[in-house]
């Protein structure tokens, strides 16, 4: 990864991949960031001790890979006084809702790699999905996977529409896990724990039981039945959240969450 990489947007995902670049031993001299909030600026600056410009210009040209960290909405005004300086490079893009389609044609280049990460990248341990239009090569997709590699795990998608159950699965996924962990720090504390005790209880149960599934080469219908002995205390929990829906109450939020994934890229991945 001895090329430079340009950042359009300087927030929470640019700096969870700056700073995984950085731990790889990525030159901070090969790191550009166009951010126009001069706060962000500094925070950038201070942190990972690379160039941040409030504009674009001439620096871009060095680009050899452009990530779009801009909000949805901002994408295409934001393409506007960078795409003349950078063309020729890989253009990969890891703002929510924005189609391919319209990348390509905002920044003038069909070589685009639209992606959908999660906010655990930002301790080096998210999940993101990555899809390649046509003209991107297989050297560009290794590149590619290389740099979104520095935030944690990483899947190709073969269908561009996939990234929507993406969305739903992984991409809001944290929400849940957070949904689920402050319902078990209530009842834990209405059970009569401390709710620093609770909420330890809860965090570190998540964690376990994710390492477990991704140790497993098991499903998790057989890792539950493992826990859940009849008549005993996992079962008693089991069967109330079953009587009452839980789980199709769940695969229908899902749902709700890929379908506005959905309306979301027809609002601002078509507005070309």
């Amino acid at each position: 990864m001895s090329e430079h990489i340009a950042f359009i947007g300087g927030g929470n995902m640019a700096s969870a991949i700056i700073g995984g670049l950085l731990q790889q031993g990525f030159a901070s001299t090969d790191l550009t960031v166009v951010e126009p909030f001069e706060e962000a600026r500094l925070k950038l600056q201070s942190q990972h001790g690379i160039a941040a410009l409030p504009l674009a210009g001439n620096a871009l040209q060095r680009a050899d890979m452009i990530i779009w960290a801009v909000k949805p909405q901002m994408f295409k005004e934001a393409a506007v006084p960078v795409c003349p300086y950078t063309t020729g490079a890989l253009h990969v893009s890891v703002a929510a809702g924005i189609r391919s389609e319209s990348i390509a044609q905002w920044v003038k280049s069909e070589r685009v790699i639209r992606t959908m990460p999660n906010t655990p990248a930002l301790i080096g341990k998210g999940i993101t999905a990555l899809f390649a239009r046509g003209a991107v090569s297989a050297d560009d997709k290794e590149w590619a996977g290389q740099v979104i590699g520095t935030t944690g795990d990483f899947v190709w998608l073969t269908h561009e529409d996939q990234i929507d159950a993406v969305t739903a699965i992984s991409g809001s996924g944290p929400a849940y896990m957070f949904y689920f962990m402050e319902a078990m720090t209530a009842a834990g504390m209405e059970m009569g724990l401390p709710k620093a005790t609770a909420y330890q209880l809860a965090v570190s149960t998540f964690i376990g039981a994710g390492e477990l599934a991704r140790a497993s080469t098991e499903e998790p219908e057989i890792l539950r039945q493992r826990v859940t002995s009849k008549g005993g205390t996992t079962y008693a929990a089991i069967t109330s959240m079953d009587d009452s829906g839980i789980k199709a109450a769940f695969t229908k939020a899902l749902h709700a969450a890929r379908d506005r994934a959905q309306a979301m890229g027809e609002e601002f991945g078509r507005s070309a």
